[in-house]
Order: structure tokens, then sequence, then C-alpha cells
């Protein structure tokens, strides 16, 4: 009986869902238009930074030499050369470029003789990071200038350069630094987080405006079969948008994937699980699908993106902060779809996050039954 009644509500809900077919649109094309929208104009990668340049010693053949080392590096775009402070200024000022570097008259003539030579750098600090990062970029060419600069001195003398320190780096699972490969797992964990609280935050509050939860309540339903007859539909829609989301990140924006699947399967349903209870939570607590539905926004997305490490590194958050991020399952989520897409790694370095996620599908299905009550008021 328990089954047959589970199975009714479940075949109501899903006959809801397919007479709004809006909703529907939306529930499968927002996970579609985030990967794109992320994936594509989400880059923590800065390239093609434009800068304009002042060039006072253009009649030197070592100083253009020296520029060519930004003309051929994909870090920076020339986007104008000047003679002069004001249009320099001006193009700062209206955004056209974002650094800008001024070589001296006398640049050449420093470096034959042995002296350091000045070199001016502009930046516009109006966004820090990117700014920060730009001029990093520059002292890296600037100091690989200087090296070879050494060995071409020292090999015309005919004496071998100082060694010096040689480092050598070696990156572990994104060889490249792709950052499209750091993203779009973190996207799936948004989508799963939003879509699934969106969606089951205004189901219930839904039955109340319309008036027919007082036909559900005279019915011999019990409350846990009536919660999770809800759950169904939309969990099977759940994870045909990570389905969709997987396959995008495989074939579209070729994100590796070294772990395994049945693994993906099992811990996203925790985090699904928990993502719809919640949203079922607070279509219970709400009522109303206005409240509930701006309850699910203020709860599932900011979270999500500010303070799950999406984006932002925890690390790098205030220490108040960081305590609360322990808080947001997507962080959990975030964590495995990376350690799954990127390392490969098991169940052995992902058994916190998958507790926690247990936990939380267990406790938020708990509060929405607890919380609903059979009765009109």
């Amino acid at each position: 009986m328990v089954l047959r009644r589970v199975k009714a509500i479940a075949l109501k809900e899903f006959v809801q869902i397919r007479r709004d077919m809006r909703s529907l649109a939306l529930a499968l094309g927002i996970p579609i238009f985030l990967l794109l929208i992320f994936g594509y104009g989400l880059s923590l990668d800065i390239d093609h930074v434009p800068m304009v340049i002042w060039n006072q010693d253009a009649s030197s053949k070592l100083t253009r030499d020296f520029l060519l080392n930004f003309k051929n590096s994909k870090y920076f775009k020339i986007v104008k050369y000047t003679d002069n402070y004001r249009e320099i200024e001006h193009m700062i000022d209206s955004a056209d470029a974002m650094l800008a570097l001024v070589i001296p008259k006398d640049f050449s003539h420093y470096i034959e003789s042995g002296k350091e030579a000045p070199l001016q750098l502009l930046v516009d600090g109006s966004d820090a990071n990117t700014a920060t990062i730009a001029m990093g970029y520059v002292r890296t060419i600037v100091a690989s200038y200087n090296v070879n600069l050494i060995n071409k001195t020292f090999q015309g003398r005919g004496i071998n350069p100082p060694k010096g320190v040689n480092a050598r780096s070696r990156v572990w699972f994104n060889m490249g630094l792709t950052s499209t490969w750091y993203i779009v797992p973190g996207v799936i964990a948004m989508i799963i987080m939003i879509i699934a609280g969106l969606l089951t935050s205004i189901t219930v509050a839904k039955e109340w405006e319309r008036g027919t939860m007082e036909q559900l309540i005279s019915t011999p339903v019990k409350v846990p079969e009536l919660i999770i007859g809800k759950l169904i539909p939309y969990f099977v829609i759940g994870f045909f948008d990570l389905a969709v989301a997987v396959i995008m990140a495989r074939l579209l924006f070729h994100v590796p994937f070294k772990g395994s699947y049945l693994l993906l399967v099992i811990l996203s349903s925790f985090f699904l699980i928990g993502a719809l209870s919640q949203g079922i939570f607070i279509s219970v607590v709400a009522r109303s699908q206005l409240m509930a539905s701006q309850l699910a926004t203020l709860t599932t997305m900011i979270p999500t993106i500010i303070l799950s490490g999406f984006v932002y590194p925890i690390f790098n958050m205030p220490q108040a902060l960081q305590l609360v991020t322990y808080l947001i399952p997507a962080r959990y989520y975030i964590t495995i779809s990376r350690e799954l897409f990127l390392k490969g790694s098991g169940m052995s370095t992902m058994w916190d996050e998958a507790l926690f996620l247990a936990i939380f599908a267990s406790m938020m299905l708990f509060l929405a039954i607890r919380r609903f009550k059979k009765k009109v008021a």
C-alpha cells in the first residue's frame, strides 16, 4: 500500500509538471544556459591584456627587440603606439587600454653601457586582481629578457654565465592550467543546487494556493509518502540535468573525467536529495510561491556562488566566513565533482564530503516531513 500511494503521488506530480510546460522548459533549459554562460563567459585566465606603448627610443633595434617579447606574448595585446602622456591617460580613462609601457629615450644606451635601464609601467588599478596579474606578466617578461641578456653578455666575452637557481615546475591534474576545467565541475554543482531548490520550493506552496492541498489532506496518504512522492519526479529531472551537464562538460568543454561514474551517481544522489528536500522544506514553511522562490534563491543561489569555493577560494576568505562555508552543502559537492573529474579520486579521499552530504540529505528530508502537517490550519 505504501508504494502504491507513493507511486500515485509521483504520477500526479508528473502530470502537473507536464501541464506546466514553461517550468519544465526552464528546468531543462537553464542547465544548458548556465553551462554555456559560465563555461565560455567566466574565465580565470587573464589573456590579451590591452596595452599602449610609448617608445621614445624607437630608432634602436635593441629596444624593438625588447618590445617583441610583449608583441609575441599571448598575455598582451598592443592596441596602440603613442608619443604622449595625454593619449595614454585618455586610453586608460576610457578603458581602451589597461596598462601603458613607457620606454625612455636612453633605454638602449643604458643597456649597452651595462647600467640598469629604467622602464615605466602605468596600470589601471580599478580591477585590482587583474591589474596585479598583468603586472606579474610584465615582470616575468622583463626577468626572462634580463636572463637572455646576461647569457649573451657572458657568451660574448667567452665566459660561461653563472648557473643560478633552476626551479622546475610540474603541474598535476590540469597541466595546461585551463580555468574551464576548474569552473565547469563547479557549475554542475550550482545547477543541481539551484534547479532542485527552485523547482521543489514552490511545489507544496502551489498546492495551497490552488486549493488542491485540502484534497490531498483528505486522502489516506501519509506525510512521508506525500513528500517522497513529490520528490521523485524532480529527482528524475535533476538527474537528467546532471547527465546533460556531464555530457556537455566532456564533449563541449573537453573536461577530462578520471573518476568513477558510479561514484558520481551515488554521491550526486545524496546531494540531489538534500537539495530537493531543502526546497520542499522551504515550500512547506512559506506556503506562498513568491515567498518560497525568494527564500530558495536566498538560500541556494547566493551561498552556492559566493561561499562554496565555486569561484572564490575559501582559504582567501575571512576566518568567520570560512566557518560559515562548512554549512554550505555545495562546498562538499564541488570538491567531489572536481576530484572525480580532474583527479580520479576514490571514496577513500572523499568520505568526509560524502558523509556530510548524506547527513544533509537525511536532515533536510526529516525536517520537511516533520514540518508538514496534514491539516488545513
